[in-house]
């Protein structure tokens, strides 16, 4: 990992540290819930392969302080929290180790935490591979591409209960399509096939074109490398200083919707602007200066309503059974479908059988949608 990296906190560097400390505190709750009803089970994992130091050089903490912090302070997770945290360099094994030791109440935690000094590739994930997984969060966060790739994120998300955040650095897998010298890093996080098509697709393309091309083709190929069970994919942009360039993105891979929920609802607060209420799932530092005239006349919950009139037209359905399978892949929340819907019932658009409820569209009415 490029040590520049741990100089300086930069704003965009701790929403990415808070977006990740959040899941990984949503996601343990729901596994540890799950474990004690069914009885089976009893112990959860958080990997980090690209650890660093565990410190910006301000002093702020990064990620695998911040995940043992919130851990040491719940008893749960105290008892059943094993974590790995990987580094390359050594340097950064050693002082993330004695940053580790000084946490007050580490000592609480059943399993201390396991620190390893190895450069990811092809053996990391074949150990991963071999072993049936207890649930884990995994968090790859490499500075650039090398080693990440389709095989890793497999090799975590084969058992059951087990998720994966990455860091896509989107400004440097954009450069390295094209060159020939990192082909092999394109080929293993694309796919052979889909890294030659995804290169000629996109020589007549703008910007914004590549972008949604190229995330979208590292979408399909995930979803083809884990047979398909990465079902849900989510990702998360973060623009350059001056918000006029995508510098990379997080990304959740899920097998269930309601992981797929909770992080959604995550990086919609993490989101630095929204329109008519629909988070952007961006963070750009220059949104705050952006023009409100300008912005008011992209209107997207006026979309969603001729979305849903087109592609529920003639049937009847719940609220919740809309949102589960509309809003996957498209950045509407779940108050955004209750809005909307309440505001067609309202206009006399749709009707709906069920029970209405004073905060609005309730999971269990349904929309009778006229047929077109």
């Amino acid at each position: 990992m490029t040590h520049d990296f741990f100089d300086e906190t930069r704003e965009q560097s701790i929403v990415k540290a808070t977006i990740v400390e959040k899941y990984f505190d949503a996601w343990a709750k729901i596994i540890i819930s799950t474990q004690k009803k069914t009885g089976i089970g009893d112990k959860i994992g958080y990997v980090d392969l690209f650890a660093g130091p565990g410190r910006y050089k301000s002093g702020a903490v990064s990620t695998p302080l911040r995940i043992l912090e919130k851990a040491v302070e719940n008893q749960d997770y105290c008892e059943r929290l094993l974590t790995i945290f990987n580094d390359k360099d050594p340097k950064n094994v050693s002082t993330l180790a004695a940053e580790i030791s000084t946490i007050p109440k580490i000592r609480l935690l059943k399993y201390p935490p396991d620190i390893w000094n190895e450069e990811v590739g092809t053996n990391i994930a074949q150990q991963f591979e071999s072993l049936r997984l207890i649930p884990v969060l995994a968090f790859i966060d490499p500075w650039g591409y090398k080693g990440l790739t389709l095989r890793l994120v497999q090799a975590f998300l084969k058992d059951w209960g087990c998720d994966c955040v990455f860091f896509f650095n989107y400004a440097r897998i954009n450069a390295g399509l094209n060159n020939e010298k990192v082909r092999e890093h394109m080929n293993a996080l694309f796919g052979d096939e889909r890294s030659v098509s995804l290169r000629e697709e996109m020589k007549e393309m703008n910007p914004d074109e590549r972008e949604a091309t190229i995330v979208e083709n590292l979408i399909e190929a995930l979803k083809e490398a884990t047979g398909g069970k990465a079902r849900y994919v989510l990702p998360f942009c973060f623009k350059n200083n001056t918000g006029t360039r995508t510098k990379h993105h997080l990304i959740l891979v899920t097998k269930h919707f309601r992981g797929y929920e909770v992080m959604k609802d995550i990086m919609a607060n993490s989101s630095s602007d929204e329109d008519q209420g629909v988070p952007t799932f961006t963070f750009s530092p220059a949104d705050s200066e952006r023009q409100p005239t300008l912005f008011e006349l992209n209107r997207p919950l006026d979309d969603l309503k001729e979305m849903m009139l087109r592609d529920y037209a003639g049937k009847s359905i719940k609220m919740i059974d809309i949102y589960q399978e509309h809003s996957v892949g498209r950045r509407y929340v779940k108050k955004n479908y209750k809005a909307v819907l309440s505001e067609m019932e309202k206009d006399g658009v749709i009707s709906t059988t069920g029970r209405m409820s004073n905060r609005g569209f309730a999971d269990d009415v349904i929309a009778i949608f006229p047929r077109r």
